[in-house]
């Protein structure tokens, strides 16, 4: 299963926030979205981090809640890892797993198109081993 799949059945809808939005405000955002993370665009709609529940943990560990007044640039991700709409869901898993990260923004041509989580893609991998499991079951049957 491609990446464009799950966008087209899950939708494309992203929750961004500014690199200047207090910390505090951005776990509103991610409490009130129920998401694990943001996207951090830029005012030209470029993006320039992705700030998770985790980032925001992190941070309050870290620098005690007077840090929840900071911008999101100071606990967000820069080096930010994308998803082609043409990679698999294994390719994904895979590297989802090996680099530690849970969220994946979707990108075409430099341009925000979807994010995916690793639930996501755990849930597209059950749905694809079941209809497997079913065409088995009805090739067997048919005998």
């Amino acid at each position: 299963m491609l990446v464009s799949q799950i966008l087209k059945s899950k939708g494309d809808l992203v929750f961004t926030v500014s690199p200047e939005e207090t910390i505090s405000a951005a776990a509103q955002l991610l409490l009130s979205r129920r998401v694990g993370a943001l996207v951090v665009m830029d005012l030209q709609d470029q993006v320039v981090g992705i700030v998770s529940e985790r980032d925001v943990v992190r941070m309050i560990a870290e620098k005690g809640e007077r840090c929840l007044t900071h911008p999101v640039q100071a606990c967000m991700t820069r080096d930010v890892e994308f998803a082609d709409p043409t990679e698999t869901v294994d390719t994904l898993m895979g590297r989802m797993t090996d680099r530690r990260f849970r969220h994946l923004p979707v990108c075409t041509g430099g341009r925000l198109v979807g994010i995916v989580s690793i639930g996501d893609l755990v849930k597209a991998k059950i749905a694809e081993v079941e209809t497997e499991a079913e065409h088995l079951k009805a090739y067997i049957a048919a005998g």
